[in-house]
């Protein structure tokens, strides 16, 4: 469960403002800049028959050629918890055709306006536009858009199947400059982080709300992984970040978010690498190897699961590439080992007796956080 956090405008030892006001465009509504994290509610005791493990994972399983694979059986998984196999409590599998989830699995589009070049927005919309159109609009998931600039985050207020709809909404949204430019160099790149890392946090505690799985795709580039030294930050910085990097992964899994990192073509900015995110993959297991760059986009979309696609400029084939994820996919629990310390990181590996299987789910989770 979801503790109290120490506020994520303390991270990196700064605090910024994460919206400023702005009008809101026809069907969108504005989130809160800093919502009151709050303690959910116990989850209600189950019958023996029917107790899921206190752990739960969404889990795909892709052959060599990236098709799902269906039919398998429980034990047909192993579950490696810090290397340590853990008994399957509670398993379900789905194939979108015979078996679908309930609620179906929820689309949310995030148009990242904040950290897209200006000229590289309207063809994000064009995109955007040919993707909630095709079939006649008619989606095969339900869908929602939110829109990040530098005002702040707008999200749909409710998903939808109707793509026609969806899209007028989104070509109504006007034409935004954002006030966060290149000429403001490391400072600009800090408020971009800012801003992005926060939305991210928002949506995941508000997605912990909802029941059902959910497919975050990002659309733009991901904002900046602040490559800064560990030995760079104070003790109470890096306390403050290692609390939010806690934070966001037990969000995301209890939420049962898999984020996807879909990009067009855009110009990389001076001293921004693009494969800079894999150094920052290897679990954070104290405080003092908590940093920033843990909390970039594309460390999140591994760490739940999800895919890296792009770049590329056929933004549609990369969405509907996540979507192929939304309906064949296994639902499994574990218990936890006895807690042996508040925030004790465990790594995760699911394995499948099947050759040549690809499984994709959560790398991870902190048991400190677990009830």
């Amino acid at each position: 469960m979801v503790g109290l956090r120490v506020g994520w405008g303390w991270i990196l030892g700064m605090c910024v403002v994460v919206g400023g006001e702005a009008q809101s465009d026809k069907g969108y509504k504005r989130e809160p800049p800093d919502p009151t994290f709050s303690q959910r509610p116990a989850t209600k005791v189950q019958s023996p028959l029917t107790r899921e493990g206190k752990i739960k994972l969404d889990v795909m399983v892709n052959d060599a050629t990236g098709k799902p694979v269906v039919g398998l059986e429980p034990w047909e998984f192993k579950v490696l918890d810090n290397g340590q196999p853990r008994k399957v409590v509670s398993f379900r599998r789905f194939d979108g055709v015979q078996a679908k989830p309930q609620p179906p699995v929820e689309v949310i589009l995030v148009i990242d306006m904040l950290n897209l070049p200006f000229q590289q927005v309207a063809y994000v919309r064009t995109e955007m536009d040919e993707f909630l159109r095709q079939n006649s609009g008619r989606l095969k998931q339900p869908t929602s858009v939110a829109l990040l600039t530098d005002a702040g985050l707008r999200v749909q207020p409710r998903p939808s199947t109707d793509g026609n709809a969806i899209a007028s909404v989104v070509n109504g949204i006007k034409e935004h400059v954002s006030t966060i430019n290149p000429a403001m160099g490391g400072e600009g790149w800090v408020e971009r982080f800012q801003r992005s890392a926060r939305a991210m946090d928002n949506i995941a505690q508000n997605e912990l709300k909802k029941p059902g799985r959910k497919l975050v795709i990002w659309v733009g580039p991901g904002w900046p992984m602040l490559n800064r030294p560990s030995d760079g930050y104070t003790d109470r910085q890096q306390r403050r970040n290692f609390d939010s990097i806690v934070e966001m992964s037990t969000a995301l899994r209890e939420a049962r978010i898999t984020m996807y990192s879909v990009s067009p073509v855009v110009n990389i900015q001076a001293g921004q690498n693009p494969l800079l995110y894999q150094r920052f993959l290897t679990p954070v297991k104290t405080a003092h190897d908590a940093e920033a760059g843990n909390l970039g986009l594309k460390v999140l979309v591994v760490q739940t699961g999800g895919k890296i696609l792009g770049p590329d400029n056929d933004v549609v084939t990369q969405i509907n590439r996540c979507i192929e994820d939304a309906n064949a996919f296994y639902r499994i629990s574990f218990d936890p080992p006895i807690e042996e310390g508040a925030d004790e990181y465990h790594g995760l590996k699911i394995v499948v007796d099947r050759p040549g299987a690809v499984v994709r789910t959560s790398t991870g989770y902190y048991y400190g956080l677990v009830n």
